[in-house]
């Protein structure tokens, strides 16, 4: 380990030794910090919700359209139409911020404020 105790050298082999061991576990914590890194960029990090009202019969604004982004704008979109017969819920893949499938201006607006509202 990186903070073990060790004696104190007593001659310069036993410090190349201990300085050789040092490399290696900076080596090693290089390594998995470089993994974590990369894994890093695909945790989401970029988050919008949108609420609106899309029928007229409904009271108040409880559809919406919510964002989820990596770095790379890559995520979904998640979209709930609450209406007095029932409630749809829709999902869409996006890819460096956009969709193969057609998007409604409220998840167009919640991925743009995803993108422009990163963390």
């Amino acid at each position: 380990m990186f903070f073990k105790k060790n004696k104190e050298p007593q001659n310069l082999d036993q410090v190349l030794k201990q300085f050789q061991g040092l490399k290696k576990e900076v080596e090693a914590i290089s390594r998995s910090l470089g993994k974590l890194k990369k894994e890093d960029r695909l945790s989401l990090k970029k988050v919008a919700l949108v609420r609106y009202n899309p029928f007229s019969e409904v009271g108040s604004d409880q559809s919406f359209s919510i964002a989820l982004l990596d770095e790379d704008n890559n995520g979904i979109v998640v979209t709930s139409l609450f209406s007095r017969d029932g409630n749809r819920v829709y999902g869409k893949a996006i890819k460096n911020g956009a969709s193969q499938y057609s998007l409604s201006d409220e998840e167009k607006k919640a991925i743009s404020s995803a993108i422009k509202h990163e963390q």
